[in-house]
């Protein structure tokens, strides 16, 4: 662990380059030769695909983040007086833009003492701290580089009331035996009186659901096929995106959108640093994404599960997305 530290910002570093390229080869080799191959989401996110991601967030299609930011507004007044808190913790923070929603109300109410955020990428961290503390005055931030399905245990106990924050639908990226501990991580950091701010995507019309995953523009296609360069470079492999057909369908067993990446021909690819000959067929795909859709009673019972309470419940006009609000459960 390095520990980068000023009077008002610290930075815990949990999970550093070597560990990143650890981690990674592990999981392209264990991905590569499974009966269903697979590559983890997270590694959309190299520069290009944050850029993509980013421009995903504004297509007509993608209905997630822009209806998610207006729930926070119309929520964050009522929740810096009704609860007090002070102490936000933002798991996968990225750039903070929809927390800021909730950060000014918190400020305004004179609630606000620190910020915690979590994510892997530490120049982000960095970088979206000096604009926090450029905002408020009084504001401490403690940075912590992790992964947050490894990490949590290291965020500092709550200064006050605390909010843990965990926004745009990741939750449903997660398997059930990941959200599970995670969840049961999450109650971990709340305190005796601390609330936990999820925001879910909701199971619709197929049709909405699909196209918000293939979009009319090929942007999402090209996100999901970004993966394949991230490997290239870090791993030294020749994978020919352009070789592969992005699918998207809603499997309606699971309630879960799934990304696949399926080659029109046969594709022979070598992964040097993993010294790995993969040959991916025709007739099957590397899975790379699953989004997981969910109902009120879905959501309440995964937090149940875990020993956390559905105190509110939050959504859009139409019943796209919702935010859901939740306390510790008396008894896990």
């Amino acid at each position: 662990m390095s520990v980068g530290s000023t009077e008002r910002l610290t930075i815990d570093v949990y999970y550093d380059a070597a560990d990143q390229a650890a981690t990674m080869a592990d999981d392209v080799r264990r991905g590569l030769t499974a009966p269903q191959k697979w590559l983890p989401a997270k590694y959309f996110y190299d520069e290009r695909g944050g850029e993509l991601f980013e421009c995903i967030t504004e297509l007509p299609e993608y209905y997630q983040t822009r209806t998610e930011l207006a729930i926070l507004q119309t929520i964050a007044e009522p929740l810096a007086r009704a609860y007090g808190l002070g102490d936000v913790v933002e798991i996968g923070s990225g750039s903070s833009k929809k927390t800021t929603a909730l950060l000014d109300a918190f400020d305004r109410a004179g609630e606000l003492r620190r910020f915690v955020p979590i994510d892997v990428d530490r120049a982000m961290i960095a970088a979206s701290a000096r604009g926090l503390l450029a905002r408020y005055a009084g504001l401490q931030v403690h940075g912590i580089v992790g992964d947050f399905m490894r990490h949590l245990s290291h965020v500092p106990p709550p200064l006050g009331r605390r909010l843990v924050v965990f926004l745009g639908s990741t939750i449903g990226n997660l398997n059930e035996d990941e959200r599970r501990a995670f969840l049961r991580d999450v109650r971990g950091l709340l305190g005796p009186d601390g609330r936990f701010l999820l925001g879910v995507d909701l199971v619709k019309d197929v049709a909405t659901l699909e196209a918000a995953y293939d979009d009319a523009a090929g942007v999402t296609a090209e996100f999901n096929r970004n993966i394949l360069r991230v490997v290239n470079r870090a791993l030294h492999a020749d994978f020919v995106p352009e070789a592969y057909r992005h699918v998207a369908f809603y499997n309606r067993e699971h309630d879960r959108i799934e990304m696949h990446l399926q080659p029109e021909t046969a594709q022979l690819v070598q992964v040097r640093n993993l010294d790995l000959r993969v040959t991916i067929r025709p007739d099957e795909t590397i899975f790379t994404e699953i989004s997981c859709k969910y109902t009120r009673e879905t959501a309440a019972a995964a937090l149940a599960e875990a020993g956390l309470d559905l105190a509110e419940w939050h959504t859009d006009p139409d019943g796209k997305f919702a935010v859901a609000l939740a306390a510790r459960s008396v008894t896990p």
